[in-house]
């Protein structure tokens, strides 16, 4: 091990691991890094061996008891040879003494599972064009009638007060950037100055992600996946949905999107209690 060191990311790192996770078929978003930086600015970790980078972490705090694991990267070359556990062993010990959560490749879970990490579901990425439909959810002029509307036109500690309910910890920082970063398109649902749903899509090098996903009926997810895909190239989207709501996976596939990629939420301990019935699609498979 002699050479390898464990420092912070500098933004040329957020950039640099933007494209290995591309190398890796994650599809990550074009500006996520832009959100990243301010969830948590000393929670990106890069091993460097003799200076040069080969292998990258996430360990992101949020609150006082929560933490989250991502980007877990060790460069084809360097793997097998402790690097990348040397660099997990560092992130461990950032988070020591919160609830952990992440979200395992297939091929990592057995080793998530002898760190101490065990399933709670399976965020199942669905992709391609939504099919159309009326579903009348979206009738501006009737009393008590839906609308979709821009989210940042929303007080911003609503849109806050309502992520908390599908997410264990405060994440202010991180949702303002998500929600707000050029390029992306952020709608929530509003019924009688009460929000029952919000989405963003964001530009990817692959299908435009969508996430989060939070709806208080199938109807009103559908309304934001169709209106969202208008801001797509081509309509194509991916969505990152918890297998523990089946109703979003039925969901997924009335719109026609088909399952391409998976990956299990995993925690340290019991799972937090999140509105599961209205979580239709995650944010982040790297940051939750």
């Amino acid at each position: 091990m002699t050479g390898f060191e464990i420092g912070g990311a500098s933004a040329a790192d957020m950039e640099m691991i933007r494209a290995w996770a591309d190398e890796e078929g994650w599809n990550p978003g074009d500006t996520d890094r832009f959100a990243f930086a301010v969830a948590d600015p000393d929670g990106f970790l890069v091993g460097r061996l003799h200076g040069e980078p080969v292998a990258y972490v996430s360990a992101v705090r949020y609150g006082s008891g929560f933490g989250f694991i991502g980007f877990y990267i060790a460069r084809p070359r360097w793997r097998g040879q402790g690097y990348g556990i040397r660099l997990w062993k560092a992130a461990m010990s950032r988070l020591d003494g919160r609830l952990v959560g992440l979200d395992g490749v297939v091929e990592q879970q057995d080793n998530y599972r002898r760190s101490g990490f065990r399933p709670a579901w399976n965020n199942v990425r669905h992709e391609g064009a939504p099919r159309g439909g009326d579903d009348g959810a979206t009738r501006v002029g009737d009393a008590g009638a839906m609308r979709v509307v821009d989210a940042g036109t929303l007080p911003f500690a609503q849109l806050a007060a309502y992520d908390r309910r599908f997410f264990p910890a405060p994440r202010d920082a991180f949702l303002s950037a998500w929600t707000g970063l050029p390029g992306r398109t952020a709608l929530a649902a509003v019924r009688d100055g009460r929000i029952e749903g919000l989405g963003v899509v964001r530009p990817c090098s692959g299908a435009s992600r969508v996430g989060p996903l939070y709806a208080a009926t199938p109807e009103v997810a559908a309304t934001l996946v169709r209106r969202l895909a208008e801001h797509a190239p081509g309509g194509e989207i991916a969505v990152d949905v918890p297998d523990a709501n089946p109703t979003a996976t039925a969901l997924m596939a009335e719109l026609g999107l088909v399952p391409t990629f998976e990956a299990a939420r995993m925690y340290t301990g019991p799972a937090p209690t999140v509105d599961l019935p209205g979580l239709y699609g995650v944010a982040s498979l790297e940051l939750g």
